[in-house]
């Protein structure tokens, strides 16, 4: 492959992760919009629905049909869908109490488990200044989240909880993405989230536990309620957004090299500020902007790091 090729792919690589920004962005200040409305079992049971549709409709004709049902590995499937499903659960109670950008930011701290996670599970090899970066990133994450003080909230661990098993799903993914496509993958997700959320429909959406006065139990609890004619538009944004969101990260990390495509992810920051200030009326604090540079601060030099020792992850990463 020429240099050429290499720019050329590098750059639609990066391309397409920057969609895939905007993708689960939108996503993002989508679900917080709806949170103080619908239940969250019936936004994701909506949204999965869409998705499932937009699925059928566009990427699968596009990647052999129903051949990409097929699986030698429904086990690992199961469990990387599980990892999505109460990740994005996670993160969606988080934005539905925090501010969008102090969640998205306390989010990005899944590179910095992965590398954790990476030593325990993958047993590399990681160097002081590596573990350096890990440390001033989970200091960032002290920042905002504040334990020990009366500005902390438990709600402020749900997208801790989220990255976890985002880079839990990274550890799979690495493991099956070699026999598993990416449309094979996002089907199974697809799937896993239609099976959760009707389940969840069954036990919570009569509201027989609702009544709670904290934001994100009151999302998660609440009754399921007919859709307003005028939130379906958003609602399908959400689902086709979100599966578009899946498929062009998935294109970014098989077009570029990994350590290429993976600091314009980054992207989301600024966004979730300016969907703070124009939608939600927010701001981060003064205290909150410090943690947000130690979070992404560390996170873009292990990315560095990575590309550096030519071991920046090259599966494609999956969102939502």
């Amino acid at each position: 492959m020429t240099v050429t090729n290499v720019d050329r792919n590098n750059l639609a690589g990066a391309l397409c992760a920057l969609v895939a920004v905007v993708c689960f962005s939108i996503n993002d200040v989508g679900i917080k919009f709806l949170s103080d409305r619908y239940a969250l079992h019936q936004v994701v049971m909506i949204r999965s629905i869409i998705g499932m549709a937009a699925f059928l409709a566009v990427i699968m004709p596009l990647n052999g049909g129903w051949r990409v049902v097929r699986t030698r590995r429904p086990g690992a499937h199961f469990i990387r869908g599980l990892c999505v499903v109460v990740a994005n659960m996670c993160l969606f109670l988080g934005l539905a109490a925090m501010p969008i950008a102090d969640a998205i930011a306390v989010f990005f701290v899944s590179p910095l488990i992965i590398t954790v996670f990476s030593v325990i599970f993958l047993h590399e090899r990681v160097g002081p200044r590596r573990w350096a970066a890990v440390a001033v990133g989970f200091a960032g994450v002290l920042v905002i989240v504040k334990p020990g003080t009366a500005a902390f909230q438990v709600a402020s661990l749900l997208p801790i909880a989220a990255a976890t098993l985002y880079a839990t799903l990274h550890m799979f993914t690495r493991k099956i993405g070699g026999t598993e496509s990416a449309a094979t993958m996002a089907f199974y997700i697809l799937v896993t989230f239609l099976i959760a959320s009707g389940m969840f429909g069954l036990v919570l959406g009569d509201g027989k536990f609702a009544g709670q006065g904290h934001p994100a139990l009151a999302f998660l609890l609440r009754a399921w309620a007919p859709v307003a004619p005028g939130d379906w538009p958003l609602l399908a944004l959400l689902g086709v957004s979100g599966i578009a969101g899946g498929f062009f990260i998935s294109q970014a990390y098989r077009l570029s090299e990994a350590a290429f495509a993976a600091p314009f992810e980054y992207v989301a920051m600024p966004m979730a500020v300016m969907w703070g200030v124009t939608v939600f009326g927010t701001w981060p604090a003064p205290s909150a902007w410090a943690g947000i540079a130690l979070i992404l601060g560390s996170g873009l030099y292990l990315l560095w790091r990575e590309s550096g020792k030519g071991r920046a992850g090259a599966r494609p990463r999956y969102r939502r």
